[in-house]
C-alpha cells in the first residue's frame, strides 16, 4: 500500500467530484476454479485498490459525499477460517490503514443501503463485470444484472476517470517496477527460444519471473509461433527452424500495477532476409509513433501516421499499389494492421476499461465503427500523467487475405497475388509503455533490444 494519506486525498477529491448521495465501491469475491475452496488467483477490483488499497476479498465501502464520513464492511474471520489461513488483521484494522476509522459488518452494509434508498438518496456505483458482484448488488439494491449498464453513475465513472488517468510520481515508481520485472521476462524468453523447444515451456518461464519477483502476471501470456492471431493463448506448439516468436506479456505487482510489453524475435540465431523486411518496417511504424507522443496531440492522429509508415514500407515491398492516404482512409491499411496502436496502462493493463473506452480513450468522442480502426483504444489528446503503450504491428491473416480476396475488396490498395506468397508469415510487432511528460514522453524501465542488430546480438545467447 502508500502511505494512507494518499487515499485519504483520493476520496476526498472524489467526494469533492460527485455533487452528492453516496458513493457504493464493490470490491471482488474469490473466485472457484472448479468447487469453493479451490480458487483462482485474488485480484481486487482496481478501483477500490485506488481509492482504499485493500487487497483482501469481500470487502465493501461507501463514502457518503454530504457527511464526509467512509465506512469500510467486511465480516471478521471465525476461528473455523484462522484454523485453515491462520491469524488475520480485523476489517477495523484493515480500514484503519487506509485511513478510514468507520467500520462494520456486512448485514449493516445491508440495512445501511436499504436505509438510503428509503430516504431516496442517490447511490452511485460503477459499472460491474463480475457475476458475483452483480448479484450482491441485485440482493441490497434489487437492480437486476440486465439493468446495471444503464444505471451505473456517469458522474461517478467520470470522477473515478478524473484521478485515474493522471499518474502520480508514486504510481509511476510501482509501474516502472512492473515494467522492469516486464523486461527481464521478454529477455529470458529471447535467451531460451530455439527449434525444439516447446512454446509453454517459455511461457512456464515468463511467468515464474512475475511470480518470483513477487507479483504476478499482468494478464494470461501470449508466447506464439503464431503471432498473426492477436490474442493468442495457446502454447502447445513446438518451435521449429526458420520461424518467429512473437511474446507479449506483463508483470503485475504486488500493488496490482502492469506492465504490457511485445517482441518478436527468430527461432534461429537471425532474421531471414523476408522477416528483416517485414519486421524493419512494423518497427519504422513503432519508432514514428514514439517520436510524436506529446501533450496535446490526438493519439488517434499518432495511429494513422503509424499506419502510413506501414502502407509506405509495404508499398515499397510490393505488397499495396495506390494512393496510400486514400488508402487508408478507406481502411485498407487493416490487412496488415487490423488493431490499434496502444491503450492506457495502470492498475489494469488496459487502464479502466471496464468504465468504457468512450470516457477513458475518448473523452466522449465518438469511436470509429471501421474494421481496425474501431480496435483503436486511445484516440484523445494526450496529457502529462497519462501511461499508454505503443505497440503496432504487421499481420499475416491468412483467413482475412481470402475473405478480401474473394470479396474483391481493396484491389485499388492491395496486391493479394503478393500476400498468397506471405499466408505463412505470422505476424510480429513491439511493444513499449510510456509516460507523458510535459515536454514530450518518457520511456518506463528499462529498455528491451528492438532493433534488428540488438535482437539478434541477444538471440545468440539463446544457441
Amino acid at each position: 500500500m502508500f502511505k494512507k494519506e494518499t487515499y485519504i486525498n483520493r476520496r476526498q477529491q472524489l467526494a469533492k467530484d460527485v455533487d452528492k448521495g453516496i458513493i457504493l465501491f464493490i470490491g471482488n469475491s474469490e473466485s472457484p476454479m472448479n468447487y469453493a475452496d479451490n480458487t483462482y488467483h485474488f485480484r481486487q477490483d482496481s478501483s477500490f485498490l485506488y481509492f482504499f488499497g485493500l487487497d483482501h476479498p469481500d470487502l465493501v465501502a461507501i463514502i457518503d459525499t454530504e457527511s464526509n464520513e467512509t465506512t469500510v464492511y467486511g465480516n471478521d474471520y471465525t476461528i473455523d477460517d484462522i484454523v485453515w489461513m491462520g491469524n488475520q488483521p480485523t476489517i477495523a484494522s484493515r480500514a484503519q490503514q487506509c485511513g478510514v476509522s468507520k467500520s462494520a459488518t456486512l448485514n449493516q452494509l445491508s440495512l445501511d443501503l436499504q436505509e438510503a434508498q428509503s430516504k431516496g438518496r442517490q447511490i452511485h456505483f460503477l459499472p460491474l463485470y463480475r457475476a458475483e458482484s452483480k448479484i450482491k448488488l441485485f440482493q441490497w439494491l434489487g437492480i437486476r444484472p440486465d439493468q446495471l449498464k444503464e444505471q451505473a453513475s456517469l458522474e461517478l465513472i467520470h470522477a473515478v476517470i478524473k484521478q485515474r488517468n493522471y499518474k502520480t510520481d508514486e504510481e509511476i515508481v510501482e509501474i516502472e517496477k512492473a515494467v522492469n520485472t516486464t523486461v527481464d521476462m521478454h529477455l529470458a524468453a529471447m535467451r531460451m527460444a530455439r527449434p525444439g523447444i516447446r512454446e509453454a515451456e517459455i511461457a512456464a518461464e515468463v511467468e515464474r519471473i512475475a511470480l518470483a519477483a513477487g507479483g504476478h502476471i499482468a494478464f494470461p501470456v501470449i508466447g506464439t509461433i503464431n503471432g498473426q492471431t492477436l490474442h493468442n493463448h495457446y502454447h502447445g506448439n513446438t518451435l521449429h527452424e526458420g520461424g518467429m516468436f512473437l511474446l507479449d506479456a506483463g508483470a503485475e505487482t504486488a500493488m496490482g500495477y502492469a506492465g504490457d510489453m511485445s517482441s518478436t524475435f527468430p527461432i534461429n540465431k537471425t532474421f531471414s532476409n523476408q522477416q528483416k523486411e517485414i519486421y524493419q518496417v512494423a518497427l519504422n511504424a513503432h519508432n514514428r509513433a514514439i517520436e510524436l507522443l506529446q501533450p496535446g496531440v490526438a493519439f488517434k492522429d499518432i495511429y494513422f501516421e503509424s499506419a502510413r509508415e506501414i502502407m509506405r514500407g509495404m508499398k515499397d515491398l510490393g505488397f499495396v499499389k495506390g494512393d496510400i492516404d486514400e488508402g487508408i482512409a478507406e481502411g485498407a491499411h487493416a490487412m496488415f494492421f487490423p488493431c490499434g496502436l496502444g491503450h492506457m496502462m495502470g492498475l489494469d493493463v488496459h487502464d479502466m476499461e471496464d468504465l468504457g473506452e468512450q470516457y477513458v480513450g475518448y473523452h466522449n468522442e465518438a469511436k470509429s465503427t471501421q474494421f481496425g480502426l474501431k480496435s483503436l483504444r486511445l484516440g484523445r489528446k494526450l496529457e502529462p500523467g497519462f501511461v499508454l503503450t505503443i505497440e503496432p504491428g504487421i499481420y499475416f491473416i491468412p483467413q482475412l487475405i481470402d475473405l478480401w480476396k474473394n470479396e474483391k475488396r481493396f484491389q485499388k490498395y492491395l496486391n493479394f497475388t503478393k500476400l498468397e506468397q506471405y499466408k505463412n508469415f505470422g505476424g510480429c510487432r513491439n511493444e513499449e509503455d510510456f509516460l507523458i511528460t510535459e515536454s514530450g514522453a518518457r520511456l518506463l524501465g528499462k529498455p528491451l533490444p528492438k532493433s534488428i542488430e540488438d535482437v539478434e546480438n541477444e538471440r545468440l545467447k539463446a544457441f
